[in-house]
């Protein structure tokens, strides 16, 4: 193969050892069939090898459901059809706990939402608070439970102002010797049934009465009352 600075006495030949070092070199370029593509078969520079033009191509998109459109020629489009109660695709997500839908899914907000709903509607088990004094002041915790009392002597139970909210209601049960009566904190209001309708009396040992706050500092009490 003669160089650049080579004089050159035989062209005829210089030719010709210069095609056969482009043949050498381009070699993988030959042969090949009707409808066969060049792929590189290596890193290797000029390393290449003929395959069928088949390989890889997409040349027909037939969509079945959910999905939609397809084709096998032009511009093909995809798509999925929505989700219904009698076909199946995509549907949406909704954390609504009150739609009547039955296209859209519930999220894991929606889900744990109904479930604190139904944890709440659930009855609970009546809880107790005993007092064996002469004198108790209901607090906050007493909502939704019995409060006992007993003593030998009489006692008085208070109800005290800017505790309870309307719809709390707590009961009470006199279990001792000593008769319970109810008495009202400042700015409360209490009605009954009683002699004394603000101060009624548990009747007997036993008796019990439900006190019900109606509104703010405003309470009934009703029950065996004397």
């Amino acid at each position: 193969m003669p160089t650049s600075t080579d004089l050159v006495t035989d062209l005829p030949a210089d030719f010709e050892v210069f095609g056969q070092a482009v043949a050498t070199s381009m070699a993988d370029l030959l042969g090949g069939t009707t409808g066969q593509i060049l792929a590189k078969n290596s890193n290797t520079d000029m390393d290449f090898v003929w395959i069928a033009n088949d390989q890889g191509d997409i040349t027909d998109i037939t969509a079945t459901t959910p999905l939609t459109g397809g084709g096998s020629s032009g511009a093909v489009t995809v798509g999925i059809q929505d989700a219904l109660t009698t076909q199946k695709g995509a549907v949406q997500l909704s954390d609504s706990t009150s739609t009547t839908s039955s296209i859209l899914a519930a999220t894991p907000t929606a889900v744990k939402a109904a479930y604190d709903l139904a944890a709440a509607a659930t009855p609970k088990l009546l809880s107790f608070n005993a007092q064996t004094g002469t004198t108790y002041t209901l607090v906050l915790s007493d909502a939704d439970k019995l409060v006992t009392t007993s003593n030998a002597s009489a006692i008085t139970l208070t109800v005290p102002p800017s505790v309870f909210s309307a719809g709390q209601q707590i009961n009470v049960q006199s279990i001792g010797v000593g008769l319970t009566s109810f008495a009202a904190g400042a700015g409360v209001t209490i009605t009954s049934t009683g002699a004394a309708a603000a101060a009624p009396i548990l009747r007997a040992r036993y008796s019990a009465a439900t006190i019900i706050c109606t509104a703010s500092n405003t309470f009934t009490i009703i029950g065996d009352l004397s």
